[in-house]
This record gives C-alpha cells, sequence and structure tokens, in this order.
C-alpha cells in the first residue's frame, strides 16, 4: 500500500514539476517555442521519476541485505548448535571436528568468538585425570618413555581425550589477538578448576582470566602476555617451571594460596593495580616490577621487587 502511494505521489509531483517548469520558461522566454518548453518541462518531470526509481531500487536493495543478513546469522546459529552438539559426541574425532568448527564460525563471525572460547574453556574445565600427570606432573609428555614395572599405564580411551584437549587449548591461542590484530576487544578465559598441560599464550591478549584452582602440568608459557583485566590464578598449582616473561599484568595479578613446584621466571614482567601474594614463594628468576600505588597483599619476603617505593604493603584483610 505504501509503495503505490509512493508511486502515486512521484507521478503526481512528475505532472506537477512537467508543467511548471513548461509555465516558467513560457513565461521568462516567451519567444521559445512551445514544444521546447514542453520538452524542457518533461524532462525535469522525467527526473523526478527517475529519483523515485533509484530511491526504490535503493529500498530493495538494503531490504536485500537485511534479508541475506538474516539468513546468515540462522545459518550460523544453526552451525554453532549442530558443532557444540557434537562436542558431546563419543568420538574423538567427531569431538575434535566440531572444535575446528566452532573456531571456524569464530574467525567467520566474531560476535560468536567469546562464546566459542566459553565453550572451549567449559570442555577444559571437565575432570579429566591422566596417569602422565600424576607420573611426571612437571613434563607429562616423558612420562611413559621407558617402560617400567609398577607403572600405570593410560587407556587408549585416556590418550585420545588428551589429544582432544590439547586441540581445545591450541584453538584458545589461536583465537585470541596477538601481534598485528587489530581486534580491540577484550576476550575473557575461564579455567577454573581445569586439569591443562603445556599451556601457551605467548604474546596474547586477555582481558580476564580466571584460573582459580586450575592444575598446570608441564611448562606455562605467559610470555609478552597483556592482561588488561585481573589475571587471578587463586589456589592453582603450577607442575611444571612457569614463564611469565614481559607479562603486562595491568589488571592486577592474584597468587594466592597458588603453589609452585618449579621456578616462576618474572624477567621483565609487571604488574598494576594490586598483587596477592601466595603462601610460600616458588624459586624466582628475575624480579617483578610494581607500577606506582600497586596494592601488595600479603607478605612479600623472599621476592625481588622493583618500583616498591610507591606501592602500598596490606595486609590480608587490606
Amino acid at each position: 500500500m505504501r509503495g503505490r502511494f509512493l508511486l502515486a505521489v512521484s507521478v503526481v509531483a512528475a505532472i506537477l514539476v512537467t508543467v511548471g517548469t513548461t509555465a516558467v520558461l513560457l513565461w521568462v522566454e516567451p519567444k521559445q517555442s512551445a514544444a521546447e518548453a514542453i520538452k524542457t518541462g518533461g524532462l525535469a518531470g522525467g527526473a523526478v521519476v527517475a529519483l523515485y526509481a533509484l530511491w526504490l531500487n535503493d529500498r530493495r536493495r538494503r531490504t536485500e541485505e537485511a534479508r541475506h543478513e538474516l539468513e546468515s546469522d540462522k545459518i550460523a546459529d544453526e552451525r554453532f548448535a549442530r558443532a557444540v552438539e557434537m562436542m558431546g559426541n563419543e568420538a574423538d574425532q567427531v569431538r575434535v571436528g566440531a572444535m575446528h568448527a566452532l573456531a571456524g564460525l569464530a574467525r567467520a563471525t566474531p560476535r560468536y568468538k567469546q562464546t566459542v572460547l566459553d565453550v572451549l574453556c567449559a570442555y577444559l574445565r571437565r575432570p579429566f585425570p591422566h596417569p602422565a600427570f600424576t607420573e611426571r606432573p612437571d613434563d607429562p609428555d616423558q612420562a611413559f618413555h621407558r617402560v617400567e614395572e609398577g607403572v600405570e599405564r593410560p587407556t587408549p580411551e585416556q590418550d585420545r581425550e588428551r589429544t582432544v584437549r590439547q586441540t581445545a587449548q591450541r584453538l584458545i591461542t589461536d583465537l585470541l589477538p596477538w601481534g598485528q590484530d587489530t581486534d580491540p576487544t577484550l576476550y575473557h578465559l575461564d579455567l577454573t578448576g581445569a586439569d591443562v598441560e603445556y599451556l601457551r599464550l605467548e604474546g596474547r591478549r586477555i582481558g580476564r582470566l580466571t584460573a582459580r584452582r586450575t592444575r598446570f602440568h608441564g611448562i606455562t608459557a605467559f610470555r609478552e602476555v597483556q592482561f588488561s583485566k585481573p589475571a587471578l590464578f587463586s589456589g592453582g598449582t603450577f607442575l611444571g617451571r612457569v614463564d611469565f616473561q614481559q607479562a603486562r599484568f595491568l589488571g592486577g595479578l592474584s597468587l594466592q594460596d597458588a603453589e609452585f613446584a618449579r621456578e616462576l621466571d618474572l624477567r621483565g614482567a609487571e604488574v598494576d593495580l594490586f598483587v596477592h601474594m601466595p603462601p610460600v614463594p616458588p624459586k624466582l628468576v628475575g624480579s617483578l616490577a610494581l607500577r606506582p600505588a600497586t596494592r601488595v597483599k600479603e607478605d612479600a619476603t623472599g621476592w625481588e621487587l622493583t618500583g616498591v617505593e610507591e606501592a602500598r604493603f596490606v595486609g590480608r584483610d587490606g
């Protein structure tokens, strides 16, 4: 109905413009022939119709783009739902395929990236015992290089699940922005209570990292990572070496009740806002730089800190 009304208005306007233009030309230029005046008026009226046609085409184009976007969103939602459903499949290759499908969706549709990261983190939070974590928690890959009597060996199912979890960790790392990636979004990770191994997030930009009571097996590499929100390792256990070289904890760092079985490399690391010390200082390599007015919670004995002149040392309730 609206389209017909606008068409009628445009036709009436074209007629009025044609008549008006012809009349004005005949009045301004009396010597001009009537045929020429009518021709010029017709061109002016035709321009009105042409403008209406252009507007109509643009409206159709925008309507088609909106419809296409809705269809794309629907397809993306269906892809996401199918991939999440396949994450519960018994076959490990299906679960790996589902994870890659989710990662591909996150790259193609950025609004899904945080959701996909949440799903991958949720998968890692599932309980997962593996004999290698008990046999060589500091370096699980070396757990079964020698056959020894009385050593519990992993089942094929455990090894396959371990591979799936390593895929999840690798995809999480790949999805986070780093280097020349201009994505300004702060993506958050929640690994509370998870068992992870050889977690590598070098150079990534992260919002909030929640890793309370997380067990880190093997080498944990956070070199040159920038945390814009708090990095929370409260109650976590680092069973292998930890590399925090050049890391930037701009939103604060909590190591409350954290345990370290091996050395912690802090060379070039900086922390802002607050740092919560663990009850027992680990074997340290390098020093931790405190930005001005950083609050230091708990006893910092055994730690080599720089910038302490402007830091505030507070107790448990500070």
